[in-house]
């Protein structure tokens, strides 16, 4: 048996590859369910066993402590000196900020499952709507089609884009799935999501729909 040790006065908190990982997929397995459970939290949990047996949902520290390697090891979550609360404040206020870094050209928006616009920044005014009814169309097509995606080309991924001649995304449409709710962010140019404010918008749209 291996033998782990926990690192004292630590708080629990994702890091962007880890929260990329939980929320761009449906399918449950317990290091996904490990990383939502943790942006649920209005305050980042220390690092103690307790707190790891209640966020993974297993008694035996063996585990719980298997869990958290594997998390760990893949850099999926990362140890904070001092504790954060979840970004607060009014989310029309909150998110444009938060949706600008995710983008070379900053023009992003933020739509929910049925094509609506929740907030955006950069796009001009009388697009917004457009594109987030265009990313709810193509959750539908691609729920008609992940048959063909997924089992027949091997293809994972539940993203889509428009490209130009060299591959590159123009504008790409990328699902969050943060337990029952469902979000589309839709980018244009090359998406940066491996910085906090990732993080960040994915911990404020848990904590807020939590209850939905």
């Amino acid at each position: 048996m291996s033998e782990f040790t926990l690192s004292e006065g630590l708080f629990l908190y994702p890091t962007p590859a880890g929260t990329f990982y939980a929320v761009s997929s449906d399918h449950t397995d317990v290091h996904r369910d490990f990383i939502l459970k943790l942006l649920l939290q209005p305050t980042l949990p220390a690092l103690n066993l307790e707190n790891l047996s209640r966020l993974t949902g297993f008694e035996d520290p063996q585990d719980c402590y298997e869990i958290l390697y594997h998390c760990q090891k893949l850099n999926w979550v990362q140890g904070l000196d001092t504790a954060k609360d979840y970004p607060s404040g009014p989310l029309e206020t909150l998110l444009p900020g938060l949706l600008a870094k995710m983008s070379d050209l900053g023009q992003v928006l933020l739509a929910d499952m049925d094509g609506f616009n929740l907030a955006s920044h950069g796009f001009a005014e009388d697009l917004v709507d457009e594109l987030a009814v265009v990313s709810a169309e193509l959750e539908v097509l691609h729920k008609r089609r992940s048959r063909v995606l997924g089992m027949s080309l091997g293809i994972t991924s539940r993203s889509w884009g428009i490209i130009d001649v060299f591959g590159n995304s123009q504008i790409g449409f990328w699902p969050l799935f943060l337990g029952k709710n469902h979000f589309v962010l839709v980018i244009s140019g090359v998406p940066h999501f491996n910085q906090t404010e990732f993080v960040e918008l994915a911990w404020a749209l848990s904590v807020r729909y939590a209850d939905n």
